[in-house]
């Protein structure tokens, strides 16, 4: 079967530029499609951190008009390589809009931080992105050869959609164009005033509720899932869940309409970066054969890294993750007290609102033998408690898909999950009958509560120091779970082939 053409347009890039998964997506899969015979192009901003990047981009003769309301803004492409492979990405150049981030003074990709400590969006996101789905259109046309796909991804690209089918498609060559739009977490949409229809140069009869108008604004998400030939979410429970009241966010009906295109493809892992077998940052490497020799000194280096009593008998706790509500980090603080009865040490990686900040570094202030605490992100790190910690707690409240259960599972430390979205497709929860039947990967909990947490932790921990056989077998399962981006990119091309029919 002959190879296709893509075009995957993302707002951030592993390996150029990163805020969360949605960049390790756009890193990885690209990279499994041309595993499998296919064109792939990458298109994104070039932000100042692409700029001032070790391998920084090269000048392309390709410089493209792009209008954004009564301007047309003349850009360049500039183009690089995604790390370690050759499949091409294409770099957006406009320093209005994306020459800002500058981590150390607190400006990000989307937001900056401001006096108070909090973030606020950049107050012209609108038009950043408006101009961005815009030129991703203009440099499609400027490559010449019409791709068989487009995909976008989340609200930054969702217009993308709109443009290909209301202007690319009647140019000439460029008809069969289809598009795909995946939805990474709905509870980011994109919701701008009215007078952003003008900077988009559509119709202004688009501007309807059934179209691109949602209570009296223009919704990115909503443009996406309207006009793409096909939506997904990244994992199957989470496009079942969106079309609740409770999880979709004001767009569960929209989506119910549309659910003859709506489905889900979990995410992949990238095993060349998280696998402990070959995983450069830590003290010592390890694989099923040999975890239960090995793992054990990756936990005393991530007792020492974090200043807690080195000590093989406490079981450590690990959680990375943004601080915010929906990752479930006031289920754990709720619970922590209880943990630490129980003998535990917990640790703790990652940075988010301020409130949470506050709380943790309290609880470290108050238990400083048996808290770890890091603010802020550190690659090593992240990898060291995946690697170090007995139990991994990823209680979120809501989870489209999520990353770190699955590097769990790799690692040999069991999650302990929320049965939601791609927590509950991809952990298998280890009760007395799973064991058995040698099934159970890791640990989940239904209701959303503190004891909930604080009762499937303590039963893992049961396992663990009164069954260890049965407790290592669910290491070891978990251990032999393939969740690569191999299996994942032959379902998109799967969701590819049949936009195309």
């Amino acid at each position: 079967m002959a190879g296709l053409n893509i075009v995957v347009a993302a707002s951030e890039v592993v390996g150029f530029a990163k805020t969360g998964g949605l960049a390790d997506v756009a890193g990885a899969l690209p990279q499994a499609l041309a595993a499998r015979g296919h064109r792939v192009t990458v298109i994104m901003p070039y932000y100042r951190t692409v700029r001032t990047g070790k391998n920084p981009p090269a000048r392309t003769d390709h410089v493209i008009a792009v209008p954004v309301g009564s301007r047309k803004l003349a850009c360049r492409l500039y183009g690089g390589t995604l790390p370690g492979s050759t499949v091409p990405v294409l770099f957006v150049d406009a320093p209005e809009y994306f020459d800002r981030d500058e981590p150390a003074l607190g400006r990000g990709l989307y937001q900056q931080t401001m006096s108070g400590g909090y973030k606020s969006d950049y107050p012209d996101n609108a038009e950043r992105y408006t101009f961005f789905c815009r030129a991703v259109v203009e440099a499609v046309a400027a490559l010449g050869a019409a791709p068989d796909v487009i995909h976008a991804n989340d609200w930054q690209t969702g217009l993308v959609p709109a443009f290909v089918k209301e202007l690319l498609r009647s140019r000439p060559g460029f008809a069969t164009v289809r598009t795909v739009f995946t939805i990474h977490n709905i509870a980011y949409q994109g919701m701008f005033g009215p007078d952003v229809m003008r900077l988009t140069g559509l119709p202004g009869w688009l501007f309807t509720p059934p179209l691109l108008e949602y209570h009296g604004h223009l919704n990115f998400m909503k443009a996406g899932i309207v006009f793409a030939d096909a939506v997904n979410t990244v994992s199957p429970t989470y496009s079942r869940e969106i079309q609740t009241a409770e999880f979709g966010c004001g767009l569960e009906g929209l989506l119910r309409a549309n659910q003859h295109k709506l489905s889900g493809i979990v995410n992949g892992v990238d095993y060349a970066l998280w696998n402990p077998a070959t995983d450069a940052l830590l003290p010592v490497r390890y694989d099923a054969e040999t975890v239960f020799e090995q793992k054990p000194k990756c936990k005393a280096e991530l007792q020492r890294r974090l200043g807690l009593p080195v000590d093989a008998s406490r079981p450590v706790l690990g959680m990375v993750a943004r601080l915010v509500i929906q990752k479930g980090v006031d289920l754990v603080l709720s619970a922590s007290p209880g943990f630490l009865d129980l003998g535990c040490q917990i640790v703790f990686l990652g940075e988010g609102d301020p409130e949470y900040h506050n709380e943790l570094q309290q609880f470290k202030a108050r238990y400083p033998q048996q808290v770890g605490l890091y603010l802020g992100f550190d690659e090593s790190l992240a990898h060291l408690v995946e690697a170090g910690s007995d139990l991994f707690l990823m209680p979120s409240r809501y989870e489209p898909c999520g990353l770190n259960q699955l590097y769990s599972l790799k690692y040999g430390t069991p999650p302990v999950v929320h049965m939601t979205g791609g927590l509950a497709d991809t952990v298998v929860n280890a009760t007395q009958e799973s064991i058995d039947a040698g099934t159970g990967t890791g640990f989940g909990f239904g209701e959303y509560t503190a004891h909930a947490l604080y009762e499937t932790v303590k039963w893992a921990l049961h396992l663990s120091r009164d069954r260890p056989a049965a407790f290592g077998e669910v290491v070891t399962t978990a251990m032999r779970q393939d969740w690569s981006w191999a299996r994942s990119a032959a379902d998109y091309e799967g969701l590819y082939r049949r936009v195309m029919l």
